[in-house]
């Protein structure tokens, strides 16, 4: 069994989770400039087995597409170009930040340490990932 990898999209940063092997567990992987991501993707594939390709499905709260998504769009063809072989799946990924900010605070991060954007993008990937494993 691979890995699923999932993906929180943003013009500036990627957040990224990942599965255990046995799709278990989601876990913060890290957060990348989004210039970079092919490079760091064609990598991290070639060293683990990625099963599914997850990325998050910004949507407004009358389940329309939000504004981000023609950001997206042209990545999710690029996405299904560099890696042909892998599926790719959308998950709805309404309040991830907020409620990634949210387990910043429960943890006890200090306030510098909540200020940090990368953290949070990788924490909303932890989130929408573990929402996908929970209704599969």
């Amino acid at each position: 069994m691979g890995r699923i990898l999932a993906i929180d999209y943003g013009v500036k940063r990627i957040g990224l989770a990942v599965t255990d092997e046995m799709q278990m567990i989601a876990f913060g992987l890290t957060t990348i400039a989004t210039t970079e991501i092919f490079a760091f993707l064609s990598d991290y594939i070639t060293k683990e087995k990625v099963e599914l390709i997850l990325v998050g499905e910004p949507k407004q709260m009358d389940n329309t597409a939000s504004e981000s998504e023609v950001y997206i769009k042209p990545f999710l063809v690029k996405l299904a170009e560099k890696f042909p072989a892998i599926p790719i799946k959308r998950h709805d990924e309404r309040f991830t930040s907020k409620m990634a900010f949210q387990t910043m605070l429960d943890s006890g991060l200090k306030k510098k340490q909540r200020k940090n954007k990368a953290l949070i993008d990788e924490i909303s990937a932890t989130i929408i990932l573990q929402s996908y494993l929970s209704i599969v």
